[in-house]
């Protein structure tokens, strides 16, 4: 949010500098984002008198000036503006200046042969407004020769954050307020003088909707004359980021930006019938001042007559309805919105305006009726007019919240001694009404302004007084410390975590962190069948609506973003938490590990030929590599599928322990699923389920054991069966390695072959085991005892040994 110091002045009667002003502020806990000086832009600007004006003797639209600068000898200015005249008053650009509109740097240069020493500046090169049809004209008392930055008076601007909680500083009389109480000057509070209109009102207001718009205020004001606002309304509005359209409008903006109270103004010769505040019907549309068309449906407030919708409540008004120049009579429109139907609907319609900003944040519910006389009142006397009665439909809310305060919980929560007294006179500074009881000891009543919306209970009080008082008088303390060494707080999960963390990032992996809210769209296709989302009723937005089941969406999201970039590959990771709907409803969060490989795993080169891509094989390989670094029993895992339809059913699989215990699922996703997300394959992904993973017996956590290498050297031997044609070579493994737990302690597929010399229906698996000898070496007869076990062992799976 903008305002200029000049804006502040008018509320706030203070000699503090903009430095000071800022420190304060940011002392309170509206943060001072950037300060602008319009005048360091305007140097090298002056006021200047157009002598004389003659034709350009090689150019039909140019004119020859003679401009006197008030510095010595006049100088020549060669100008193609419409208006420039002798005489006139206007602003000269002298050489060396900067014009802000453009960044040009203005120098003595020929213009068609003739000698031109600056610019005569239009208003839009100046950044003063939009009018470019012509250079500026002064007053004709405007003393020549004056920087045109002080005789603008302009004003530096503060652009400072408001954070969510407070509402009331949404308009530059609420920062004044806070400032004074903060004691950097005086309050000029506005006293709104109630007009009362003699003329009934010809258009009937109400509300039907008291839930969206519980109150609804308005007037009508004929005989009008819409122009231009006058200069210090414009100077403001410009200092606040508002282009300047036309007097009713600026007005209406002026209100919102200073009070922080948005209000409407609707032409009603293009109104019939009466004026409604109610539910809008589903597929009902409006155009809205933005030139776009929005489709509305039943959960959102509208303003509308006969003709049907003309403002889409607290957001933005409608074109049917809106001022324009040749515009004679008005209806004036201020209400109280609910704040959570107007966030709702912005979201839904994807609209966010500076009406939107401040009504969900909640504005001030006691200020309708001062509201729309200062509305009125510089309606009349900027554009004239005779006003109507004010027509009140509906109530705001009225009742004050009263909060019992202890005020010693100022020094136990706060952190910092304040007396009674000074809490007392800060809040009421705050407007904050002050019951201290009938004695020492006893609670405040604390009456809140309704405008506060987000004092909810005593801690709320606390920070107001300690941020008043100042938040640099609260001393750095810091906590006890017990003696000895600190115990560990990180919990087995948390332990796991980080270990998997550092492992995915030493291959190579590339970790990113992706929202935990999804499209709808996209979480139900990453949904388990007859799963039911987690879908959040008031959302960031439409597209972050539901809690994600996965985590390999988010990847596929910024796997995209990088693709469209340029980027030849991805290899990304993430450890976060899937959300699922436990027993009974419940919340269910799951610590997830998940792996993205996407684009070229190695580029094309001279030796590998052409680019290759990843395969099913990486992401089972990534797999298993991260399952064994959380201290999962990687060898004793079993392939299965299952994998889930949003993976190719025969490029994917499941790591598991047991039929049911899903440690990870990997695999090349299915090409439905690259279409929905709109990328291009192929991509293979790893979810690993960290919650899954057993601890180990009689550990804390997952902590490995200490590594000690045998003593003896390792023994392998081959190998080579015929077993059907469909047996999986993990089975094969599986079975192999169990022949003799004692002894082998690995054993890995290193052949496959099926063609000439093989039966139909089978297929050669060449099998290399490893044997670690323990005490002593193997003997001849334990070799041979161990190779008739394997055999066996195959056997039972229909493997017999190839001859």
């Amino acid at each position: 949010m903008k305002f200029s110091l000049e804006w502040l002045k008018y509320f706030l009667e203070t000699e503090a500098t903009t430095a000071q002003i800022a420190e304060k502020l940011n002392a309170i806990g509206i943060e001072v984002e950037g300060i602008e000086d319009p005048a360091q832009k305007l140097e090298g600007f002056r006021v200047a008198e157009v002598l004389t004006a003659a034709r350009h003797p090689d150019a039909d639209k140019l004119q020859v000036l003679t401009v006197n600068t008030g510095d010595g000898e006049p100088l020549q200015v060669v100008c193609g503006a419409p208006n420039a005249r002798a005489g006139m008053k206007g602003v000269l650009g002298l050489p060396g200046a900067v014009v802000p509109a453009n960044g040009m740097q203005l120098r003595k240069s020929a213009i068609r042969g003739v000698e031109s020493n600056g610019m005569m500046c239009s208003v839009r090169e100046l950044e003063l407004g939009e009018q470019h049809d012509g250079i500026i004209e002064l007053p004709a008392d405007a003393p020549v020769g004056t920087s045109f930055a002080d005789y603008s008076e302009s004003s530096p601007v503060f652009d400072v954050a408001i954070t969510p909680n407070r509402p009331d500083c949404m308009g530059v009389y609420g920062i004044a307020r806070d400032l004074a109480a903060a004691g950097l000057g005086i309050f000029k509070p506005v006293e709104a003088e109630p007009i009362d209109g003699d003329l009934p009102c010809p258009v009937e207001i109400r509300t039907d909707d008291p839930e969206g718009c519980p109150a609804f205020y308005g007037r009508v004001v004929r005989g009008i004359r819409n122009g231009a606002s006058p200069d210090w309304m414009q100077r403001r509005l410009i200092a606040a980021g508002q282009r300047p359209i036309s007097a009713v409008v600026d007005i209406t903006n002026y209100l919102m930006l200073a009070f922080g109270r948005p209000a409407h103004a609707y032409d009603l010769a293009k109104l019939s019938g009466p004026v409604i505040a109610r539910r809008a019907r589903d597929g009902e549309q409006v155009l809205a001042l933005n030139e776009k068309t929005y489709t509305l449906d039943s959960s959102m407030t509208v303003i509308a007559d006969d003709n049907g919708v003309h403002d889409i409540a607290g957001i933005m008004g409608g074109e049917d309805s809106s001022v324009t120049e040749g515009t004679t009579d008005l209806l004036l429109e201020i209400a109280y919105f609910n704040p959570e139907r107007i966030g709702v609907t912005g979201r839904r319609l994807g609209l966010a305006t500076d009406a939107r900003t401040r009504f969900e944040r909640g504005v001030d519910p006691a200020f309708l009726d001062d509201g729309l006389a200062i509305l009125t009142s510089l309606i009349q006397r900027i554009c004239g007019g005779e006003a109507s009665e004010v027509v009140r439909a509906g109530s705001a809310p009225s009742e004050p919240k009263v909060i019992a305060f202890d005020p010693s919980l100022t020094a136990r929560l706060g952190g910092v001694d304040v007396s009674e007294a000074e809490q007392r006179a800060i809040l009421e500074r705050l407007d904050f009404t002050v019951d201290p009881g009938s004695g020492p000891g006893q609670a405040w009543k604390v009456t809140c302004p309704l405008r506060r919306h987000d004092i909810e209970g005593p801690a709320d009080l606390v920070e107001e007084v300690v941020r008043i008082h100042g938040l640099g008088n609260v001393q750095s303390v810091a906590l006890p410390r017990m003696d000895g060494v600190a115990r560990p707080t990180a919990t087995p999960m948390q332990a796991l975590e980080r270990r998997v963390r550092r492992a995915a990032a030493s291959r190579g992996l590339n970790e990113a962190v992706t929202w935990s809210f999804l499209p709808t769209s996209e979480a139900q296709h990453f949904a388990a069948d007859g799963e039911a989302l987690w879908v959040l009723d008031n959302p960031i937005s439409e597209d972050m609506k539901a809690m994600r089941p996965s985590l390999i969406p988010g990847l596929l999201a910024a796997a995209k973003r990088n693709a469209d970039r340029g980027a030849a590959g991805a290899r990304l990771f993430e450890v976060g938490r899937r959300y699922l709907r436990g027993k009974d409803g419940v919340s269910d969060e799951r610590p997830t590990l998940a792996v993205l490989l996407a684009g070229e795993k190695t580029p094309r080169g001279w030796a590998s030929g052409k680019a290759q891509a990843f395969d099913a094989f990486d992401a089972k390989a990534e797999a298993e590599a991260l399952l064994a670094e959380a201290g999962a029993p990687v060898g004793n895992l079993m392939v299965m599928d299952g994998a889930g339809g949003q993976f190719h059913p025969g490029q994917s699989g499941t790591l598991r322990l047991g039929p049911k215990n899903v440690l990870a699922r990997f695999g090349a996703l299915h090409p439905a699923t690259l279409d929905a997300f709109d990328v291009d394959g192929p991509v293979v992904a790893v979810e690993v389920y960290l919650d899954a993973i057993p601890a180990k017996r009689g550990k804390q956590g997952f902590a490995k054991p200490d590594y000690a290498p045998p003593a003896l050297q390792s023994v392998t031997r081959d190998f080579a069966f015929l077993v059907p044609a469909d047996l999986a070579a993990g089975d094969l493994l599986r079975s192999v390695k169990g022949a003799d737990k004692a002894n082998i302690v690995d054993a890995r597929v290193f052949d496959v072959f099926e063609g000439q010399g093989v039966p139909d229906g089978k297929k050669s698996l060449a099998i290399e085991i490893t044997l670690q000898p323990g005490e002593k070496s193997f003997k001849d007869e334990e070799l041979k005892a161990i190779s008739d076990a394997v055999v066996a062992a195959a056997a039972k799976l229909d493997a017999e040994l190839r001859g």
